[in-house]
């Protein structure tokens, strides 16, 4: 291992032959061409060169031609110690390790928010006994996964390494930032087991190479949405496994794992002048579609279509600024704070949180309700004493923005309510998985969705 690359040292016997011929007398033909197009030679010091990512196969080439070979490096670490599930699995937590281990230890398990990912984590790295990195999308989760690893294994925190957020602590169970296991590679080639969070987050163009600069083929992917709108979901497969696992979060209601729960579409009516408004908004934005014959079918073809020609075209530019004004005017009805007020009378006991697309109406709901609110702007120190004090009661309500989606570990709630959201699938299984944890009674989640606009499409296609 060199920097980012997997090093192939020939011997002295090979040192005379012109590089084909060594590649020949290395590996015949057992090699794919695709893996030997990714091959290179280092005249310099006469050995070739090629990503970590694709030792398995290279390794096995060589003992097919039976090329005696030496590996450098230790394939499987194992732990210098022994490890202890702390509680017994759950039945479905089972299925999920078996059914992973069955495909060779290498594939994607997707489980709803609350149903304890984390444990099946612990479960997969107990069963190995290896040395395992888990990679984290946050800071927020280097401490989360530290506690509730050491809780499952039977392990002191201290035991465990943190590398992210300022801390560089390699243990032989360490949890790493995605950003931090880019930046450092070498690190990689450490752990015989790779443990990916919110997976969905590895194919980015930086991501990936995490994936491809670990030589270990032993991947496990967590994730409660893996699918992404660019579809790059489907590189999940290359870079970790197959998925191997996936249940509901009605699958696991129904086997009372999780909540019972009920979904609630609270249908919000424009005023009149809102939506006049709104019409002509959206007349704008369809009969530029109209003139230029272009069709949306998705994110993608929006911004594509819409967002980058508006840079350019004054008339495509008007055409997203109306999108952008229909956008709000029906996201943000003003009927929605008088909804927010009567909702929250009714479960003024209940833990209840709130989502907003939009930053600034998380700010005035805040405003007016007196309830603290979670943005991007809220400074690191102040959101931990946020959700301390509303995972200790202290706080019954709470008013955030997309920053509370995923990658922190939010209380468990009986009440959910999205003012505004976008159409994935991922922002919809996120916020109901706040209140999907195990309770007495029923969790909701409302849905305040205007009438007669296309967030009715949008909540729908989200749902």
């Amino acid at each position: 291992m060199r920097g980012r690359d997997l090093v192939i040292t020939p011997s002295s016997e090979y040192s005379q032959l012109a590089p084909d011929e060594q590649l020949t007398a290395l590996f015949g033909k057992r090699l794919s061409p695709f893996v030997a197009e990714t091959l290179t030679h280092d005249k310099r010091h006469a050995f070739w060169r090629t990503k970590p990512y694709y030792f398995s196969a290279v390794k096995a080439a060589l003992q097919e031609q039976q090329t005696f070979l030496r590996i450098a490096f230790e394939e499987r670490p194992t732990l210098p110690f022994a490890t202890r599930l702390g509680v017994s699995p759950r039945p479905y937590q089972q299925e999920a390790l078996q059914a992973w281990l069955d495909v060779g230890s290498a594939g994607v398990v997707v489980l709803p928010t609350g149903a304890g990912k984390t444990f099946t984590a612990a479960m997969a790295l107990h069963e190995l006994g290896l040395w395992t990195l888990v990679v984290v999308p946050t800071i927020d989760l280097l401490q989360q996964w530290r506690v509730a690893l050491a809780a499952a294994l039977s392990l002191e925190s201290s035991e465990i390494g943190l590398f992210g957020g300022g801390e560089k602590t390699l243990k032989p169970i360490t949890v790493i930032t995605y950003d931090s296991a880019a930046l450092y590679p070498r690190e990689l080639a450490q752990f015989g087991l790779l443990v990916f969070d919110e997976c969905h987050h590895l194919p980015a163009p930086t991501y990936r190479l995490i994936a491809e600069s670990a030589f270990t083929p032993l991947r496990l992917g967590l994730s409660a949405t893996p699918e992404r709108s660019d579809m790059a979901h489907t590189e999940l497969d290359e870079l970790i496994g197959p998925e191997v696992y996936r249940r509901s979060p009605s699958e696991l209601t129904e086997g009372r794992y999780l909540a019972q729960y009920r979904e609630v579409v609270v249908p919000i009516a424009l005023a009149e002048e809102d939506a006049e408004r709104y019409n002509e908004q959206r007349q704008i934005y369809r009969a530029f579609l109209q003139r230029r014959r272009i069709v949306i079918r998705s994110p993608e073809d929006f911004q594509q279509k819409v967002i980058y020609m508006s840079a350019r075209d004054p008339e495509a530019r008007e055409a997203m600024l109306a999108w952008r004004e229909a956008r709000n005017i029906a996201m943000n009805a003003p009927a929605k704070y008088a909804e927010i007020e009567r909702i929250l009378r009714e479960h003024a006991q209940d833990q209840a949180i709130l989502f907003s697309e939009y930053n600034y109406v998380v700010d005035e709901i805040s405003r007016r309700l007196c309830i603290p609110s979670i943005t991007y702007k809220t400074p690191a120190e102040e959101r931990r004493t946020i959700l301390e004090r509303f995972r200790s009661g202290q706080y019954t309500k709470l008013v955030t923005g997309r920053v509370l989606n995923e990658g922190v570990d939010v209380p468990d709630c009986r009440v959910a309510v999205i003012v505004s959201g976008n159409s994935t699938k991922r922002e919809y299984i996120q916020r109901l998985g706040r209140v999907l944890r195990p309770k007495e009674g029923e969790a909701l989640l409302y849905e305040l969705v205007t009438s007669d606009t296309t967030e009715e499409s949008v909540a729908k296609r989200r749902r």
